[in-house]
């Protein structure tokens, strides 16, 4: 996954453009950046490994000014981070970046060296370069050698591509799960993967479907199909402000979106929960009791963090709604030959809305005959697209790598999800739903009280950010938030850290605890509290660190921990929204203590558009 940047105009150099964007877009990848910018009638490349500051330091050298050219910030997959492998790639006259995976690699690099190519990388983007340096070669155009050249690919691809022979344009293709953007101003066009990229350009923008071929000029953007027919797509006005991409004051991004979240989840529930009339309103989205009665069950399929959230789903869904749910790892889904059916709702959930593997689990049920309900934070992204139902979360853009407000987003829309489908089934009397909702009401203001505990949680991260395990504990609902909390310590702090379902300490993890283990515990109140007071006395015996999440008037849990954070008690759903802020908090103020690298962690990137 990489981030892409494209720029033609006469009102910016391209190279302010260009970094500019990048530096917006570096979460998406950052182990080599570069950029291609026509420099009187030559395009010329420059390339670093490393983050985007090594680049910029070349173009303060050597500054560039021409008014065309295309940027790249890389996260490897073909081939090792390295100047050789960055992005832009030439062939001939041909300039090429390229965010996605060529599935036929092999061979084609086989038939282009046998055509006398000489490939200079280990990569499959510059394949592309070559395959359409043939064709130009050969009398095309540079749109129609780029369509020639896609029609070679298997795999996904988001590309960019100039060339020296047509100086005056600036071609970009998009097919599979990776994002492309085109934007236009006044005599000028932009390219992007990504909207913050160019927000402070532009507000109109298209996001490019499969199969979408685009030829940008000062005079504006032609979209086309693989076989050059001119396809109308109409702009639309982003309302993100640009400022909103940016730090803001805080010192991280994931600092910044930790603190956002409260409007995140009010941005959310928006105007779809109705008191007057004891309804949700999932922006036209309905079911029919007939529908739901009929129904085998529901799944939600996502990854990482998303998948976190679908577990809290899958209660909230089972508990609220009464239909059975099964929560897959979109990664495993379709390979496991997954049974389906019409009789089913398949849920995928990512923030993105272009993660491949929740992509193509989402193309697996929806063969199968299944309705396809979307969760996701982007409009016009992939899965948006490909789904019959979308329910949007209203994060805005989260640029820290490590997920914070896309999760309690997530979570508050399937809490909502599951509230429509029981009051549809007539499950949840009035007084119930009548509760549920007004707590969903109270929740962003709840989470500003959570948030005023970050003098208090950064005293606890000084006192065991040296440590060299965590282990996370959960019972229930809280077992999913125990999870996410050890991946976000891991994610950013590169702190070994699990969760576990408390119930299941004695049949392994016990064995690890001494005094020099921290043990965080979800210990909020509910029907399992006593069973988890039960576990906090048997790690105390073993010398344990206890850090205990406990609602408000719970003394006893202060007699078992050595650390204690209370939150405010909103019954078991939502209280599990409220419990992952402490944990969020706790992971960042020890990650900023180890000095470790916040919003862009090794080996991480936002979001993962290839297998």
């Amino acid at each position: 996954m990489c981030g892409i940047v494209g720029y033609i105009g006469r009102e910016h150099r391209a190279a302010d453009v260009l970094i500019d964007g990048l530096r917006r877009l570096e979460y998406r990848g950052y182990d080599s950046a570069g950029v291609a910018i026509l420099e009187g009638d030559r395009i010329e490349v420059r390339r670093a490994a490393g983050k985007l500051v090594n680049l910029e330091g070349n173009l303060r050298e050597r500054p560039l000014q021409g008014r065309l050219g295309i940027g790249h910030t890389r996260w490897a997959t073909h081939g090792k981070p390295s100047e050789r492998n960055a992005h832009p790639h030439r062939a001939g006259s041909v300039v090429i970046v390229h965010n996605g995976i060529v599935e036929n690699y092999r061979e084609l690099r086989a038939a282009l060296e046998s055509r006398g190519a000489e490939i200079q990388s280990d990569t499959d983007t510059e394949l592309i370069a070559h395959l359409v340096d043939e064709l130009v070669r050969d009398g095309r155009d540079l749109l129609t050698a780029v369509r020639d050249a896609c029609a070679q690919l298997t795999g996904s691809y988001a590309l960019g591509a100039v060339s020296d022979r047509e100086p005056g344009l600036l071609v970009t293709a998009k097919n599979g799960g990776s994002p492309i953007i085109v934007g236009q101003g006044e005599k000028q066009a932009f390219l992007a993967s990504d909207i913050p990229a160019i927000l402070p350009y532009t507000r109109d923008i298209i996001s490019l479907h499969d199969g979408d071929f685009a030829v940008l000029s000062e005079e504006g953007i032609q979209i086309v199909d693989i076989d050059g027919r001119p396809i109308d797509r109409e702009f639309h006005a982003v309302q993100w402000d640009p400022v909103s991409a940016e730090k803001g004051g805080y010192d991280h991004f994931m600092q910044k979106e930790i603190f956002e979240q409260p409007r995140a989840i009010t941005d959310t529930i928006g105007t779809r929960v109705n008191e007057t009339e004891l309804d949700v309103d999932l922006d036209g989205i309905t079911f029919t009791r007939e529908e739901l009665d009929g129904l085998q069950g529901v799944t939600l399929v996502a990854c990482g963090t998303s998948y976190y959230a679908s577990l809290l789903g899958k209660y909230m869904i089972e508990q609220i709604a009464g239909i059975p749910c099964e929560v897959d790892l979109a990664s495993e889904f379709r390979y496991r030959q997954p049974i389906v059916g019409p009789r089913r709702i398949v849920i995928p959930v990512s923030q993105s809305g272009e993660t491949a593997d929740t992509l193509a689990a989402l193309e697996e049920a929806k063969g199968q005959g299944a309705r396809i309900l979307a969760i996701c934070n982007v409009r016009e992204s992939t899965i948006a697209r490909a789904s019959h139902d979308v329910l949007y979360t209203h994060a805005g853009p989260e640029i820290g790598v490590a997920s914070t407000k896309a999760f309690v987003t997530q979570a508050v829309a399937l809490y909502l999800v599951a509230l429509k489908l029981g009051i549809v089934r007539g499950r949840l009397a009035p007084e119930e739903i009548r509760m549920r909702l007004h707590d969903a009401m109270r929740l962003p203001r709840m989470v500003e009280g959570v948030l005023g505990l970050d003098a208090e949680i950064q005293n606890v991260a000084r006192r065991y950010f040296k440590a060299q395990d965590f282990l996370f504990l959960g019972r229930g609902i809280m077992y999913p938030i125990a999870m996410e909390g050890a991946l976000k310590l891991k994610e950013i702090s590169y702190i070994h850290a699990e969760g576990y379902a408390a119930g299941e300490m004695k049949h392994g993890p016990i064995a690890l605890i001494d005094e020099n283990m921290p043990v965080v515990c979800i210990a909020t109140k509910g029907p399992l509290h006593d069973k988890l007071v039960s576990n906090l006395e048997q790690v105390r015996a073993r010398d344990g660190q206890v850090i205990a999440i406990a609602s408000k008037g719970d003394a006893e849990i202060a007699e078992k921990a050595n650390e204690v954070l209370h939150i405010e008690d909103l019954g078991p759903y939502l209280t599990s929204i409220l419990a992952v802020v402490p944990l969020q908090l706790l992971a960042y103020h020890i990650a900023t203590l180890k000095g470790t690298d916040v919003d862009q962690p090794r080996n991480l990137a936002k979001s993962v558009t290839v297998e």
